[in-house]
């Protein structure tokens, strides 16, 4: 790989067939951290290109992770030819507002992949994120008897320094900690978050104040938008990018939502009154659920009073009846609530399959 481009095949790991579904591509999204999927033909040449945003577009419009991605594939996308100088890529890339373009030969064949992060260094992104790490965990007892759930471990890290690491490793420079149950131990393992490469911030509360309760007690650390999450939620997603999206949605308040599918196992019967009217065996039910990860503007802390519980939906419900814009951001990456024991050995089991994993922060 040199230094401004995905060269000899590597481009390859981002490629997808016209046939794919939308959980192909999340797959090839997730394992390359490219940004970018390239959808090609036999010989490599290009159909078209889909991204992050194009799944999630495709999943509020209805579409599930098995609905194939000819729906949202954009077959008109922006690209260079082989041999283009690189300040011009560049120049590309910041005019269209994209994070990757495909080089294409003379016959539309792929030669190599220009990523905006290879052509400009990270940096940091000065953005605030708030780790609820408060609960007593009372459905992890006993492993939460004398430990905060955010401090159980997964590969001998605890929760709570995967959390971190992630959130770091995007350009995240301040954390904030809401700690009650046992937080001096929070304290005692993380300091001020030097060595972690971040600052950190902790608030005590005196009394359990839910997961949104304890944003009363901010005050005026921080100023700009910023990133919430549960401290119990391992997951690939990347903060910044429900950052961004967030900012440029002009919301005031965004829930990260997954989408929960169950299949009801008996056939059911449609009827008009006494009249059957059809039939349908074991349907599929699809619903977005709440993930626990939220991008907030500093608008929302008006609405909430000091040293008062309340949870997340409560505060949504709230902030929609002052006609707020309140709106979700669909995920397909990994995602764990660690709320349970068996949820602590699934966290281990994907860990070992390296289900989650770091993303490289990018700039634009």
């Amino acid at each position: 790989m040199d230094n401004n481009n995905i060269g000899q095949g590597e481009w390859k790991k981002s490629t997808v067939a016209r046939n794919a579904t939308l959980k192909d591509a999340a797959e090839c999204l997730s394992k390359t951290s490219l940004q970018i999927c390239l959808v090609v033909d036999a010989e490599d040449k290009l159909i078209g290109t889909l991204n992050d945003g194009d799944i999630r577009r495709g999943l509020i419009r209805g579409l599930s992770l098995s609905s194939k991605i000819n729906q949202i594939v954009n077959y008109n996308p922006i690209v260079a030819k082989s041999g283009t100088p690189i300040q011009y890529i560049r120049q590309l890339m910041l005019a269209n507002k994209v994070q990757a373009i495909p080089a294409l030969d003379s016959e539309n064949r792929v030669s190599t992949l220009h990523i905006w992060s290879e052509i400009e260094s990270p940096q940091s992104n000065n953005s605030s994120i708030v780790i609820m790490a408060g609960g007593k965990g009372t459905r992890m007892r006993p492993y939460t008897k004398n430990c905060p759930k955010p401090m159980l471990t997964v590969q001998g890290k605890p929760i709570l320094a995967h959390i971190i690491e992630r959130a770091v490793n995007e350009g995240f420079k301040h954390v904030v900690l809401p700690i009650h149950y046992l937080g001096d131990k929070i304290k005692e393992y993380f300091g001020d978050g030097e060595r972690f490469g971040a600052k950190i911030d902790y608030i005590n509360e005196d009394l359990p104040l839910g997961t949104a309760g304890a944003l009363s007690l901010l005050g005026t650390m921080i100023n700009k938008p910023f990133i919430v999450t549960n401290g119990d939620v391992l997951t690939d997603i990347n903060y910044l990018n429900l950052l961004d999206f967030h900012c440029a949605q002009k919301s005031d308040a965004t829930m990260a939502v997954r989408i929960h599918e169950w299949q009801n196992p008996y056939g059911v019967v449609q009827t008009e009154g006494l009249k059957i009217v059809g039939f349908e065996e074991k349907p599929i039910v699809s619903n977005f659920i709440n993930s626990g990860v939220y991008a907030l503007s500093p608008s929302v802390l008006q609405h909430l009073s000091p040293n008062q519980a309340c949870d997340m939906p409560s505060l949504f419900m709230r902030l929609q009846a002052k006609s707020m814009t309140t709106i979700v951001y669909p995920m397909h990456e990994p995602w764990l609530d660690v709320g349970r024991p068996e949820d602590l050995l699934s966290a281990q089991d994907l860990f070992a399959q390296n289900e989650f994993k770091p993303q490289e922060y990018r700039t634009m």
